[in-house]
């Protein structure tokens, strides 16, 4: 009998870190299957010892036209269903800059326009697949299934339109196959643009927003797992000492430090102006004989000189500690993690006492190493632009699985700082705890356990298929 086969598609970087810089191959291959990776992206999985098919091509123009209106026409959809405003604040404005964007965004509205309710946007899904069907790229696909022949295929991300094509193809020849939910904020931003057999979430409350929000989805294709992003926190091999992080990266052993995690510039266009007021309070606090520091480690898509003045004006004070990714394109999306990081990480928030910054995920990450995580909520003197505050961020749907709301500290001004900080050094549990609460809701717990979870799941529902045929 031969060895269960996979295939685990990779139509952009976003998945290399939960599904190739984990366990998750070799916990496979103890399992018994054999673990090809489907890969889009520019990066070598050789040179970590994993097998490798490149996949060339790129969805049709078509595509990516419907694909635009689906996102549109879904979120002026749930605009409706659930009475809900916030829907629209998800929409990004449609790039005029030449005739070209001007006439895709005439057609796009075109096909909003004839887009009404659950049928329309179904009607979207099935002319997205059907336009895919009608490339090279899908051919090419379905040729590569055909030699192969995995037992499986799943995509480690339901976003991208290039994942269309692979996975037509796979259901064209009869391979099941299956979406992994990449973000705990993904669904409410309509970001669902492939259709599969199977879609692995990370929790119970991810499932019931999964099944409101596509109501043609039955429950049995729904398979609760947790995501792998957190169980690198566990290994303790990635875990350098004290004293060899804070050589490697010019720390100063008598100081403790406290992590400002950047934004990407649309979710925080205020970052910097953030970081400043950071930076005095804990000049304040350091005049009262505190000994504090700064770690900055900006948003890894983020190459932007916008911090440069402050990071100047502040340098006895902040020490920048980049993400190790590297970049290969001008897209955010071009923009690769590296294995590297995932140390550099773990260590950043091992040897930080709490983290500092604007309504980021970086909370349950800090919360897995008992510190707390202060959220920014106050709109800064000389804002950078006009129409953003903080108030839109904590109004966007994933904030609202918050237990209490009490799981952070909240700086409501700049003043209130300094003393929010001291609060989290005196007692760092007292909101850690409730944080680890909010994390088990939206994820399955215990999270290092959730690699092992998704085979456990695959394999029962191979044998399933195995069964029926």
């Amino acid at each position: 009998m031969h060895p269960k086969k996979i295939f685990i598609l990779l139509p952009d970087g976003v998945g290399l870190r939960n599904f190739a810089f984990t366990s998750f191959v070799e916990i496979g291959k103890e399992l018994g299957w054999e673990v090809i990776f489907w890969n889009h992206t520019p990066f070598d999985l050789n040179n970590l010892g994993y097998k490798e098919i490149k996949l060339n091509g790129n969805a049709r123009p078509k595509t990516d036209l419907l694909k635009r209106a689906k996102i549109i026409s879904e979120l002026d959809y749930w605009t409706q269903k659930f009475s809900d405003p916030v829907y629209q604040d998800y929409k990004f404005p449609a790039s005029k800059k030449n005739l070209k964007a001007r006439i895709k965004n005439f057609i796009v509205d075109q096909l909003i326009s004839r887009t009404k309710g659950e049928a329309g946007l179904q009607r979207l899904i099935t002319q997205m697949k059907a336009s895919e069907r009608k490339g090279e790229f899908h051919e090419d696909c379905k040729a590569i299934l055909k030699k192969e022949k995995p037992d499986f295929l799943f995509c480690t991300n339901q976003r991208p339109v290039n994942a269309i094509a692979p996975l037509t193809a796979a259901q064209d020849l009869g391979i099941p196959t299956a979406s992994f939910i990449f973000s705990w904020d993904n669904l409410p931003k309509a970001t669902m643009v492939v259709e599969t057999d199977y879609y692995f979430v990370w929790s119970e409350h991810m499932k019931e927003q999964l099944l409101s929000y596509y109501p043609h989805i039955k429950l049995k294709q729904v398979v609760v797992t947790g995501s792998p992003q957190f169980e690198p926190h566990y290994d303790l091999i990635l875990r350098q000492s004290r004293e060899t992080f804070f050589k490697e990266h010019g720390l100063n052993l008598s100081k403790k430090y406290i992590c400002f995690s950047g934004d990407d510039i649309t979710t925080s266009p205020d970052d910097p102006q953030y970081l400043n007021d950071l930076a005095e309070a804990v000049e304040k606090l350091n005049f009262q004989r505190h000994r504090l520091g700064i770690i900055f480690r900006r948003c890894p898509v983020d190459f932007s000189d916008r911090y440069d003045k402050v990071l100047e004006k502040y340098k006895d004070l902040i020490v920048p500690i980049a993400p190790k990714w590297e970049k290969t394109g001008e897209q955010w999306n071009t923009v690769l993690p590296t294995k590297e990081d995932l140390s550099l990480q773990i260590n950043t928030i091992l040897y930080s006492e709490m983290v500092v910054n604007v309504g980021s995920s970086m909370v349950f990450d800090f919360a897995i190493f008992g510190k707390p995580c202060l959220y920014l909520n106050y709109e800064v003197r000389n804002k950078t632009q006009g129409d953003w505050s903080p108030e839109k961020v904590y109004k966007f749907v994933h904030f609202r699985s918050m237990p209490t709301g009490e799981e952070v500290y909240w700086l409501n001004s700049k003043d209130e700082i300094p003393t929010k900080l001291e609060e989290a050094l005196k007692n760092p549990n007292e909101k850690t705890k409730k944080a680890l609460d909010w994390f088990k809701k939206i994820n399955i717990d215990p999270a290092d356990k959730a690699s092992k979870r998704i085979w456990e799941k695959l394999e029962k529902i191979l044998d399933q298929k195995t069964t029926e045929n």
